[in-house]
Order: C-alpha cells, then sequence, then structure tokens
C-alpha cells in the first residue's frame, strides 16, 4: 500500500520535477530551485515537495537524521511553513551548494525559525542533500539577501570514489583537530576555525553574523563542546565541504544538551579549512 502511495506521489510531482531544479552551476539557479521548494511546499503540500526536490538519499532532521522521502510519505500533509533563503553559496565546481534563511510556520500562534539545506547537483537539476531548522523568536532584523556566486569555474578532470573519499577525509580530520582543540581549550578553540564572516544559527536567536560576534556568544554560556562527527563531504572543485553529527554542549550553568549539527566549511589560501556557516538544533536522545 506504501508502495502505491508513493508511486503516486511521484507521479504527481514528475511535471513539477521535469521543469524545476535545472543547475548550471550557480548560486542563482540553487537560488531559484529552493524557492521552487517552497512554492511546492504552499501549492502542492510537504509530500509531493520532498518527493519532487530531495534525493534518494536526502536526509531531514525531525529532529534526528532520517530519510527525507521515506519520513514525508508517512506524515500527515502539510502547506503551513513557508522560507526564503537569505543566504547562498555554491561550490565553483557547481556540484554542490548551500542556502539558509528564515522560515515561519502558520497558525493560530505562528513560530519562527531558521534553516539551512545542502543541495547537490543530479544530472543537470538541484537535489536537496540535507535539510534542518531551529526555533527562534520572532525576526527582528532586517535581513539583505547575500548570494555569492563562485569567483571562478573549475572542475577536476580525473575523479573517482577513491579521491572523493580522500578529499572528504582530510574535511573529517579537520573536525577532528577541532574536537581535540575544543576538549583542550574550551570554547575559544572555535577561534581558530571561524571564518571572519561566519554565521551561527543557535536554537532561540536570529543567525550571528561575523567570527566577532560568535565567539563571545559562545563564551557567554558554553563552557565545553564534544563533536561526534557522522560524515563529511567535500565538493569536487575542493572549496566548500560540510559535515554533520552529535554535538555535546557543557554550558556554565552546569546543564549539558545534545545537538544535531552542521558545519559549512571552506578551504582558504593557505589550504586550511575554515567553518563558514554553523546550526544546532536540538538531538532526541
Amino acid at each position: 500500500m506504501m508502495n502505491k502511495f508513493l508511486y503516486t506521489i511521484i507521479a504527481a510531482s514528475l511535471t513539477l520535477g521535469a521543469y524545476a531544479q535545472k543547475s548550471d552551476g550557480s548560486t542563482k539557479s540553487l537560488v531559484k530551485a529552493e524557492k521552487e521548494f517552497a512554492d511546492s511546499f504552499a501549492k502542492n503540500g510537504s509530500k509531493a515537495a520532498y518527493i519532487a526536490f530531495a534525493a534518494a538519499d536526502g536526509l531531514v532532521f525531525r529532529p534526528n537524521p532520517v530519510n527525507a522521502k521515506t519520513f514525508y510519505a508517512a506524515q500527515p500533509d502539510s502547506k503551513n511553513i513557508s522560507w526564503t533563503p537569505a543566504y547562498a553559496r555554491v561550490s565553483k565546481s557547481g556540484d554542490w551548494g548551500f542556502t539558509t534563511g528564515p522560515y515561519t510556520e502558520a497558525g493560530t500562534k505562528p513560530s519562527y525559525g531558521q534553516y539551512l539545506s545542502v543541495w547537490k547537483e543530479n544530472n543537470g537539476k538541484w537535489e536537496l542533500v540535507l535539510d534542518l531548522g531551529t526555533s527562534s523568536n520572532k525576526p527582528l532584523n532586517k535581513v539583505t539577501p547575500e548570494y555569492i556566486e563562485p569567483k571562478e569555474s573549475y572542475k577536476p578532470k580525473f575523479l573517482n570514489d577513491k579521491v572523493r573519499a580522500a578529499g572528504a577525509d582530510i574535511v573529517a580530520t579537520t573536525e577532528k583537530t577541532l574536537n581535540t582543540t575544543l576538549k583542550t581549550y574550551g570554547i575559544s578553540a572555535f577561534s581558530g576555525f571561524l571564518n571572519p564572516d561566519a554565521r551561527l544559527i543557535f536554537p532561540g536567536y536570529e543567525p550571528i553574523v561575523g567570527k566577532d560576534k560568535i565567539l563571545p556568544f559562545f563564551n557567554s554560556m558554553v563552557d565545553k563542546v564534544s563533536l561526534k562527527t557522522t560524515k563529511a563531504n567535500k565538493a569536487d572543485g575542493g572549496d566548500l565541504a560540510y559535515t554533520y553529527g552529535i554535538a555535546t554542549v557543557d554550558y556554565k550553568a552546569d546543564l549539558r544538551e545534545s545537538f544535531n549539527y552542521v558545519f559549512i566549511y571552506e578551504r582558504q589560501p593557505d589550504h586550511n579549512w575554515n567553518i563558514i556557516a554553523q546550526i544546532f538544533t536540538a538531538a532526541e536522545r
């Protein structure tokens, strides 16, 4: 019965999927795909939207990571969430990028939050591979959209799964080093791993933009952070990467909490990897 239901949803989504999500390697095309995803959600509902836009192995954090298509096929249909990308980047190889921005859940008492989504190019179209969000108060700060195009286009000629795995291992090693440094020096260790223009999405707060603001925010309430990386993935162009996993946060107020996290990394001119975006959302233990 479930297979028949999924077939019906997929068939209903084919028309949309055939013309939407087109990727030309630009951030503009990714933003367009994100907006088409939001429009599909509003018009066709959550089931059809995620069936059409999520990758076969795409994950949503609800609150822990689960397959997007399977999860939404089993959920009541919904059209009450709206969102728009406020910040977006795409790798110079055009094979993946990410967006983040505010969302609103309509109702008698609307709720608000921030999301981050990672997208990958597959056969000329964008597919959603990671999607998570966290709640916040109603946004007070006006947001000016910032969509950053790749400075150049570069696609390596010789790539295979072994080479890609080796590249992902480099990013995973960077995060392992970050975790060791966090254990040794506490929250101040983030100082050596954050880009100056990094952005943080943390439950209950609007996005915190800038290393000079993120560090005081963490220092004001967090004592230690421990990371357990689940997966690392690097763009073929070698300029962007992402990780996700579980973060254990020890607050100064003698409280411990677990979060799912996604970090977006950018390779620097000195070949080090710095975090340019990070999101934490409460995990279910």
